[in-house]
């Protein structure tokens, strides 16, 4: 098996991961990431056929469990609640349930919601340069999301930063800092959200959080730590996805000149996947072997991880011819950017929604917008995301 070194805390490789991506699938299908230290996939095939092993999973075994320490413990009792982190028969019921709230139609619903958040937000934009990313790209799915769940919107200043300090949890360069600050921010969600479940089981209204204290299957509900472990859940992954997803997929219209004709209401659906596909959001999702196993040659023992790394799947000129341009006539469906197997994310189609919506109406607002310097890329891996994204008008 041959053994790579990459920092994912290395400025180049944080600028540009894809030339890394290049030279690994070259020496697959899998790898064994030093830094890492563990087994990794970076082609189309093996990472789409891993993501749907049901001989992997996302929970640790449960004879190879650690404690919790004493400063994770709010942290961890949020987190243990999430259906991201569960697998069998516990995965299914949650998300069963999630689905029976979480429906199409209620996505297709916040159609004229998101429409008038993005116009709202254009409204207020500046003439002089500013920096998009606070001022439309983060405000867009966390209003959505407080309609969604049912919550005041004056309350998106602490939604926002409660989900940034967890979410820096997943991030290679985490450190006893961000331990304490997802602490804290746990903490003040779960009593936010629980006050307001108990709000909501008096004063039922027509929002996710009613739905999903009403979703029932087999005659068992969600409990109240379930349901804010399912609303931080629906918070931070898709709000922080699709923040990251609009601020890559600004700059790459923008890179690429490509603000007019694609973003066409014909064509905006398949230009969203493309986006999706050359520079997604998330980039690398890790499974546990729930037993020893073998992947494609290589032992994997119980309890050990693999990286699947969906950012470089989204690469892979197996599929796609000159994969490293990003080109609106690609047929990017099959790109991994929500996972895959029985974790597909729940949000796409709200996701895939506020970026069809929230697009084209910038560049229609913003028809001449431009860069004053290049935006660079934050030191957040797993996620790709920009620091900031400064924009002339």
């Amino acid at each position: 098996m041959k053994e790579l070194s990459k920092s994912p805390t290395d400025p180049a490789f944080v600028q540009d991961p894809y030339a890394f991506y290049d030279h690994a699938r070259t020496q697959g299908p899998i790898v064994f990431w030093k830094d890492y230290g563990m087994l990794a996939a970076f082609d189309h095939a093996t990472v789409h056929a891993l993501l749907r092993d049901r001989r992997l999973g996302r929970e640790v075994p449960l004879d190879q469990r650690k404690p919790v320490p004493d400063h994770l413990q709010a942290f961890d009792a949020v987190e243990k609640h999430s259906m991201l982190e569960k697998e069998g028969d516990g995965h299914r019921r949650l998300r069963g349930l999630v689905l029976r709230a979480f429906t199409s139609r209620r996505i297709a619903a916040l159609h004229d919601d998101v429409t008038e958040i993005c116009a709202e937000l254009i409204a207020d934009f500046p003439d002089a340069p500013f920096d998009l990313i606070p001022a439309f790209c983060t405000q867009v799915p966390v209003r959505v999301i407080a309609r969604l769940l049912g919550v005041p919107e004056d309350r998106s200043a602490d939604l926002l930063r409660w989900s940034n300090a967890m979410v820096a949890m997943y991030q290679s360069n985490r450190s006893r800092q961000i331990e304490d600050a997802a602490e804290i921010a746990a903490r003040e969600f779960a009593t936010f959200l629980r006050t307001y479940i108990e709000t909501r089981r008096d004063d039922p209204r027509d929002d996710l959080i009613t739905h999903l204290i009403a979703a029932e299957e087999d005659g068992t509900k969600l409990s109240t730590d379930e349901l804010i472990g399912t609303c931080v859940l629906l918070l931070n992954a898709g709000h922080e996805a699709t923040v990251h997803s609009l601020g890559n997929a600004i700059k790459t219209l923008v890179e690429h000149g490509k603000t007019g004709a694609c973003l066409e209401p014909g064509r905006i659906a398949n230009i969203v996947e493309e986006l999706l596909r050359y520079d997604p959001p998330l980039h690398i999702f890790t499974r546990y072997a729930c037993e020893d196993i073998d992947v494609l040659g290589h032992t994997l023992r119980k309890g050990q991880q693999i990286a699947l790394v969906l950012g470089a799947a989204g690469r892979d000129p197996a599929l796609w011819p000159n994969a490293d341009h990003f080109a609106p006539n690609h047929n990017a469906k099959a790109h991994l950017a929500f996972g895959g197997g029985v974790h597909f994310c729940v949000g796409a189609p709200l996701a895939r929604l506020e970026l069809q919506i929230a697009l084209p109406m910038l560049f229609a607002a913003l028809p001449d917008l431009t860069f004053p310097a290049q935006p660079t890329f934050a030191n957040s891996y797993h996620f790709h995301k920009l620091e900031t994204l400064i924009v002339t008008p």
